[in-house]
């Protein structure tokens, strides 16, 4: 492929997003979901079986994943369409982007309505914003009900609140934001894994394990952030021994286990992302030097063993089951996240970044993404959270360190 320059590639990346906007306008804000297989009462059942007697289990969910597979439209006969937080947040923060990026008002209105959307939609039930997944999620713990906050969702809202602030100044977003640090703080339980790092829940049900690696990796940029934006030692504090414990639970090559319970020991590529995504968020509000040495060990092995042949991301460097597709768009997503948010200091990430950018098979004639490449073909079902909401927001953020070469420095709330 021809390389482009970097005008030339800002342009083109801009019109593949504006082909999206006009893609989003028509087709709505609903859409069906990676989990839409597993969300009704026949899949939760399956998958429930699945985790206590695997052999039967694996019978029962054969039929949703040979869809998945060969036929993943038909995701829409096992649960309905639905709107999601996390891919609500991620629409909020493209298009905030975007308006800065085109200074044109009406990308600031739709940001905007994508954060009101979020107040109506909050988790009930708790003192503090907070929001989770809209469908009952069958765990090996059991049933998580629908709107269980999540960890791993409610950083992205605050992070759309505060770009929004950060163009408007509304005092009503920078509360939602001090709410939302204050549920990050309260709500979550922690397990002690050495003297100054603690891991903490997935979700703040009681019993609820602790152990995954990027939900702790979450809360300790949440909690960064607002200690700054706040200035709350208290938020610091414990967003120090969860970011201590990140650090810890990396291993000697450089990778991230999904979980340090000793059973989910895979290695996938955007949880992957997610970890070093927060660390380099964090490594720019602070300086930490342990952010930095680990994340240039994560980098080293993130590019040995995360890409193909073909220099594209691959979903596993080690796998934890059977997979029927080939490439994720949620993968490319979190890699231009991440290669953005290092821009600079990685010449093999930069070439990579640029590589994937460039990628043209993703975008279909209606403006819409493919969510996944099969190994025969390809899934065209759009899915908001998996990860219609995730690549559009990487490309306006690509658009936007286009824009600003200073991207890489923090924005820091300017009281007014």
């Amino acid at each position: 492929m021809m390389e482009l320059d970097q005008n030339s590639r800002a342009d083109e990346v801009q019109s593949e997003v504006l082909r999206f906007v006009n893609w989003l306008d028509g087709y709505g804000e609903i859409s069906y979901d990676h989990q839409s297989y597993f969300a009704g009462d026949f899949g939760r059942a399956a998958k429930a079986l699945y985790y206590k007697k695997p052999l039967l289990g694996t019978l029962a969910v054969a039929p949703m994943i040979f869809s998945e597979a060969f036929v993943p439209s038909a995701r829409r006969y096992f649960f309905k369409a639905q709107r999601f937080p996390i891919a609500d947040a991620h629409y909020a923060m493209g298009f905030a982007f975007l308006h800065r990026v085109t200074g044109r008002e009406e990308f600031y209105n739709r940001a905007v309505h994508f954060l009101q959307v979020l107040e109506d939609t909050r988790s009930p039930g708790y003192e503090h914003y907070c929001w989770g997944y809209p469908f009952h999620w069958e765990t090996r713990n059991g049933t998580m009900r629908a709107g269980t906050p999540l960890i791993t969702t409610v950083p992205y809202v605050y992070e759309a609140f505060l770009q929004v602030y950060e163009i408007d100044g509304n005092e009503r977003w920078l509360e939602i934001m001090r709410s939302i640090a204050e549920h990050a703080l309260h709500d979550y339980h922690e397990i002690v894994t050495s003297p100054d790092a603690s891991s903490c829940s997935y979700n703040p049900e009681p019993g609820e394990s602790c152990g995954v690696v990027n939900a702790s990796a979450y809360r300790a940029f949440l909690l960064t952030r607002a200690s700054i934006d706040f200035s709350e030692p208290k938020y610091r504090a414990v967003a120090d021994r969860n970011l201590n414990f990140v650090v810890e639970s990396q291993n000697p090559d450089g990778s991230w286990y999904y979980s340090t319970d000793g059973e989910r020991d895979f290695v996938d590529h955007f949880h992957t992302c997610f970890v070093m995504k927060a660390l380099a968020k964090i490594e720019g509000l602070t300086g930490n030097t342990k952010c930095t040495d680990s994340i240039e060990r994560g980098v080293a092995y993130y590019i040995d063993n995360l890409f193909d042949a073909e220099g594209l991301p691959k979903p596993f460097s080690r796998r934890p089951r059977l997979t029927v597709y080939r490439r994720e768009l949620y993968d490319c997503a979190e890699c231009v996240n991440l290669a953005v948010l290092l821009k600079g200091r990685f010449p093999k990430l930069d070439e990579i970044l640029d590589r994937v950018v460039d990628q043209k098979d993703w975008q279909k004639p209606d403006g819409s993404f493919r969510a996944r490449q099969l190994l025969i073909g390809w899934d065209n079902t759009p899915m908001h959270r998996w990860a219609q909401s995730q690549f559009f927001r990487s490309l306006c953020f690509f658009l936007y360190q286009e824009k600003h070469s200073n991207v890489e420095q923090p924005i820091l709330i300017e009281r007014r």
